[in-house]
C-alpha cells in the first residue's frame, strides 16, 4: 500500500467516525454516466462478496477480510481505463465514494445478503443490504438480486417474490434490474448451484418473468457448456459473472472470450477472480478483462498494463 492510499484510508475513517452527513452529500454531487458507452458494452467489477460471509478466493478462505487491502485492489481496477463502474454492498460503496473512486462510474447496489453462505437460511435471501428507495436517492444506476431456486426449500419462494418486487421497482424507476438466477440445491449441508446448461436455462425462463416490467432487466449468468443455447432462452441483455477463481487463468480467459461473442452478451461482471489474480497483478488481470469486453481482443489500445 503506497503512502498515497493510507492517507486517504486514514482520511475515509476520520470522515465516517466526524462527518457522516458527508456522504449523503458526495452521492448528491457524484458525476454520473449513460450506463452503456458508444460501444455498448459493459465492465463491472463486483464487491459484494463479503456481506455474505464469502470471503474466499483461490483458496484462502479469508482472502477478501482486510478491507483496506480490498479498498487498494479496488482502487486499482476503477482506474482502468476500461473499467465501467462498480457493483457492492453499501459500505463498501460509500468507502469509495469517500475515497473519489466513483465518479464518471456506473454504480449498482447489491441488495438481498441475508443468505449467508453456508447458512441453515441460505435459500432464505432476504433483502438486507440496499431497497429500491435508496438506490433511487443515491443516484444509483441500479440494483442486483442474487436469486438461486431450490425446489426442495420453501425459502425460495421467499426469494422469489423479493427479487419479483425489487425488480418492478428499478423497472418503474428506469434503472438497471441485474437478477443473478440459480437452479441450486442442498447437498450434505452445503448449497450447490446446478451449472447444467439445462438448469442455467430453467433459471433463466424463471427470472425473466419476475416483475412486472421487464424493460430494464438484465441477466448476469455464469459462463457454462453449450452458452449459445442458454442465450438463446432469453432476449435480455446479459453480463458474463466471473465467479471464484481456481486454476490456470488463461482458461477462464478462453471461457469470457468465448461468451463475449454470443448474441445478447453485453459484457462482464467480475470480482475475485480480477481483484485476486494468480499472479498478484489486479492491473494487468483487469485490463486483460476490460480489452475483451471492449476491444474483443487483448493488448490493445485499452490492453494491459
Amino acid at each position: 500500500m503506497t503512502v498515497d492510499v493510507a492517507a486517504k484510508l486514514e482520511g475515509l475513517r476520520d470522515l465516517r467516525a466526524r462527518a457522516p452527513q458527508e456522504v449523503r452529500r458526495l452521492f448528491a454531487e457524484r458525476r454520473r454516466r449513460a450506463l452503456l458507452g458508444a460501444d455498448g458494452r459493459l465492465m463491472l467489477v463486483a464487491a459484494d462478496h463479503p456481506a455474505r460471509g464469502a470471503l474466499a478466493a483461490r483458496g484462502d478462505e479469508i482472502a477478501m477480510a482486510n478491507r483496506d487491502d480490498l479498498l487498494t485492489r479496488l482502487l486499482v481496477a476503477l482506474e482502468q481505463p476500461g473499467v465501467d463502474g462498480v457493483l457492492g454492498t453499501a459500505d463498501i460503496l460509500e468507502d469509495l465514494l469517500v475515497l473519489g473512486a466513483l465518479d464518471g462510474k456506473v454504480v449498482i447496489g447489491s441488495m438481498n445478503r441475508g443468505g449467508l453462505a453456508g447458512a441453515a437460511f441460505e435459500f432464505d435471501d432476504r433483502f438486507t443490504g440496499y431497497d429500491v428507495p435508496t438506490i433511487i436517492e443515491g443516484g444509483l444506476d441500479g440494483g442486483k438480486m442474487l436469486c438461486r431456486i431450490c425446489l426442495d426449500d420453501p425459502a425460495t419462494v421467499r426469494t422469489l417474490e423479493a427479487c419479483s418486487s425489487a425488480m418492478s421497482g428499478l423497472n418503474q424507476a428506469e434503472l438497471m434490474a441485474m437478477v443473478e438466477p440459480f437452479w441450486s440445491r442442498r447437498a450434505e449441508g452445503r448449497v450447490t448451484n446446478d451449472l447444467s446448461a439445462e438448469a442455467v436455462i430453467r433459471s433463466v425462463a424463471v427470472a425473466s418473468g419476475l416483475g412486472s416490467r421487464s424493460a430494464h432487466t438484465w441477466m448476469k449468468l455464469p459462463v457454462v457448456e453449450r452458452m449459445d443455447d442458454v442465450m438463446g432462452a432469453t432476449t435480455l441483455p446479459t453480463l458474463i459473472l466471473g465467479g471464484d477463481p481456481s486454476g490456470d487463468p488463461e482458461i477462464t480467459y478462453e471461457a469470457w472470450r468465448r461468451a463475449l461473442g454470443l448474441p445478447g452478451v453485453r459484457g462482464l461482471v467480475v470480482g475475485r477472480a480480477l481483484l485476486y489474480p494468480l499472479d498478484g497483478d489486479v492491473a494487468a488481470a483487469v485490463n486483460i478483462a476490460s480489452s475483451m469486453v471492449h476491444d474483443g481482443q487483448e493488448g490493445s489500445e485499452r490492453g494491459t498494463a
